[in-house]
């Protein structure tokens, strides 16, 4: 392991005060600690699928939502996200966001951060905390940064193309990543120590900032990571080479700067798009205590307007590929980005049934892409309405269960719910189970099968207080009136 503890300990309020910063808080014990010295898990592992543990020792669940503005920047920057965009979320029973943020408005001069835009991301935090609902900081990029054809992600000042060419793509904009000089970039950002660095203190800054902050779970450190293809390399073999080495060192770097101030959250990092062909990923270790694994689930065909193929392998193959990583090194799962880009096809029904199902059974959560009105990608009709097939990502879940969850599975057609789980000695509180109203307008029945236990409902949320010893297994199913 790398010696990370002692720089902590001796660097954080050092770097607080080079940002121009409050200093973090002292590292403390967990919060959730017992009375009497016993240490409640940050995570729990079943089988081969780890959860991320709440301060009660509860195995978390997770969903909800992207929220992005990429067309406003500076002083119009978030403008598309409101208030009551956290506040329907919660209401339709989500309790996570991923909140996009751009690296070049954060600090669009070296060391020059902005200060307001800190602050509105803070503003948009607190109607989370407002809501019930936790944040995921996604540091977001496409294609690099504003470098290259007005992307967002670095600033223009970080990016290094070694003069090569480029050519705007419009009608592919993905396929901009393989232009060479888009990968310099890329290259230069991971290799020349001043942008390392310059990165580095970035999450550093936003850390000291925001990490404090209630409604925080994490940072996701850099979305869809990219690299530069060396002489002969197909996409596998770049793939596999820069996750190995480049992609492994930048996440425990980040990783790192974030711990220089914030001890306690989680790091999300990703592995390269590649995933989506269900190749397995070659990430290397990502060293730190609270490391999560945020893929992204897209199919390359359905991005490009397809209709969901049921007949097709898309689902099983990432399936099959996604979960060997998380599980060797003990990982919770949160999908960080899905969906479709167009809804209203045939299959589409299909589709959101069949990838809530899988991500049921291999993650611990996921934010579908994007909470937004309008067109494209968003979840919602200009009027604030579910677009067609939406209202199949409103399910009834398990938000903290007080236990090892051993299977659970929603069934839309039925409208019925189901979790087993076991109990431990190392938790408190009962277990959450959250029921939309959208699910359940004329109200549901649940039924409880094991020793000594009862529920209660508080609004959208069933409490079930299971009062056998540890090691008793319960069965909880909520179905309809």
């Amino acid at each position: 392991m790398r010696p990370t503890s002692l720089r902590y300990a001796l660097t954080a309020a050092v770097t607080a005060l080079l940002v121009g910063i409050l200093p973090a808080a002292p590292a403390a014990a967990h919060p959730g600690n017992h009375p009497g010295g016993a240490r409640t898990p940050d995570r729990v592992t079943v089988g081969d699928r780890t959860y991320i543990a709440d301060d009660r020792g509860r195995a978390t669940q997770w969903r909800g939502f992207n929220l992005a503005d990429k067309g406003h920047r500076g002083p119009d920057a978030f403008a598309d996200i409101q208030e009551r965009d956290l506040r329907d979320m919660s209401r339709r029973g989500f309790n996570l966001a991923r909140l996009v943020f751009f690296w070049d408005d954060l600090e669009p001069a070296p060391g020059r951060y902005d200060r307001a835009y800190l602050g509105k991301m803070r503003r948009i935090m607190d109607w989370a905390d407002r809501y019930g609902v936790k944040v995921m900081l996604d540091a977001h990029q496409d294609v690099y940064g504003p470098h290259f054809g007005g992307h967002r992600g670095a600033p223009a000042w970080t990016t290094r193309d070694d003069g090569l060419p480029y050519a705007p793509n419009p009608d592919d904009w993905f396929s901009e990543y393989f232009q060479p000089s888009v990968q310099a970039a890329f290259d230069h950002l991971y290799t020349d120590d001043d942008l390392r660095k310059a990165h580095a203190r970035m999450w550093t800054t936003v850390a000291a900032t925001l990490g404090r902050h209630p409604a925080l779970l994490g940072y996701d450190l850099m979305n869809e990571p990219f690299a530069k293809f060396r002489d002969g390399e197909d996409l596998p073999t770049a793939a596999a080479r820069f996750e190995s080495t480049q992609l492994t060192d930048l996440w425990n770097r980040l990783a790192d700067a974030v711990r220089l101030v914030d001890r306690r959250s989680w790091v999300f990092v990703e592995p390269t798009v590649i995933v989506g062909l269900g190749v397995p990923t070659a990430l290397g270790t990502v060293d730190d205590p609270r490391a999560a694994y945020a893929p992204h689930f897209y199919d390359t065909a359905m991005e490009g307007g397809a209709d969901y193929d049921p007949d097709g392998t898309f689902i099983q193959a990432y399936e099959a590929a996604i979960s060997d990583y998380p599980t060797r090194h003990r990982m919770p799962v949160i999908v960080g980005e899905w969906g479709p880009p167009d809804p209203t096809l045939p299959n589409m029904r299909t589709f959101f049934t069949r990838m809530t199902a899988a991500m049921d059974r291999f993650a611990t959560g996921w934010t579908n892409w994007q909470w937004c009105r309008g067109g494209g990608y968003c979840t919602l009709t200009a009027d604030g309405g579910l677009k067609p097939n939406h209202d199949l990502l409103v399910q009834p879940y398990a938000s903290a269960v007080a236990g090892n969850p051993t299977q659970y599975a929603y069934d839309p057609a039925t409208r019925t719910y189901r979790i087993t789980y076991t109990t431990r000695a190392d938790t408190r509180g009962p277990t959450e189970i959250t029921v939309p109203r959208d699910v359940y307008p004329n109200g549901y029945r649940v039924k409880i099968e094991g020793h000594k236990a009862s529920w209660h409902a508080h609004g959208q949320t069933v409490e079930v207080s299971a009062n056998g010893r540890p090691g008793t297994t319960y069965t909880v199913t909520v179905i309809p009136r």
